[in-house]
């Protein structure tokens, strides 16, 4: 595995609207390395990427630095600037933190008296008829992750809450790329329901059983299709 990996610390979600310039081209760099358009590895100068861009240097220079803080970009003053290597054993390390933190917040929830109104917006969402489910893969993804925000939200605990929120911000890379097929849409709505209705049911083993499927699932489907992107973004290069 590569010993540069994408670590970063907590940062604004990419859809985040921008205040100033140097927030633009911070959305603007960070949504070009979600959608490798720049590849792990690849290397490229300041009036170069400026250029691509379409935006002056002084903004540009104040999102490169910021991304270098975060563990994305890598800078030599010989070389120039490059984008950092992805780690997967390190994503692995971070979604195993994940299962922890999350499937403590569920047994706490299986226990609480005041889950049902905790939980009250997730159950409107998720357990929505078929009929009035959303298709659009970028707002379910949205949903997915504050879906999982609240659960451990609702627990209970400000300090288990905060590492789930570092944790959910430095896979966020790969994991938005689990929406991108209507299946598997479907089917996290499918999932979602089944963990929001053992919890309410306070069913911990079943509800911790589930939420550790639908992790696990999300975690090898968005590694294949990480790997399968790389592949294809480098072969169209070439």
């Amino acid at each position: 595995m590569p010993a540069q990996a994408w670590r970063q610390a907590p940062a604004s979600a990419a859809n985040d609207s921008p205040a100033t310039l140097g927030d633009a081209a911070y959305l603007r760099l960070k949504d070009e390395l979600f959608a490798f358009r720049l590849l792990p590895g690849e290397r490229f100068s300041e009036t170069a990427m400026a250029t691509r861009l379409g935006m002056s240097r002084t903004p540009l220079r104040q999102a490169l630095a910021r991304l270098q803080r975060e563990g994305y970009l890598d800078m030599d003053a010989r070389s120039g600037w490059s984008v950092s290597l992805l780690d997967f054993e390190q994503f692995d390390h971070l979604y195993d933190l994940r299962l922890v933190l999350e499937t403590a917040a569920v047994r706490r929830l299986c226990e609480s008296d005041a889950a049902h109104d905790a939980l009250g917006t997730l159950r409107d969402f998720w357990l929505a008829p078929q009929g009035e489910r959303l298709d659009d893969g970028q707002r379910v993804a949205e949903m997915d992750e504050a879906f999982h925000t609240a659960l451990v939200g609702a627990a209970g605990n400000p300090e288990m809450a905060r590492v789930h929120g570092d944790v959910t911000e430095r896979i966020r890379i790969l994991r938005r790329l689990d929406f991108s097929s209507a299946g598997r849409v479907a089917c996290t709505y499918d999932e979602h329901g089944a963990i929001l209705r053992a919890i309410l049911a306070r069913q911990p083993d079943q509800a911790v059983a589930l939420l550790r499927a639908h992790v696990e699932a999300s975690k090898t489907k968005v590694r294949n299709i990480t790997l399968h992107r790389l592949y294809t973004a480098r072969d169209q290069r070439r």
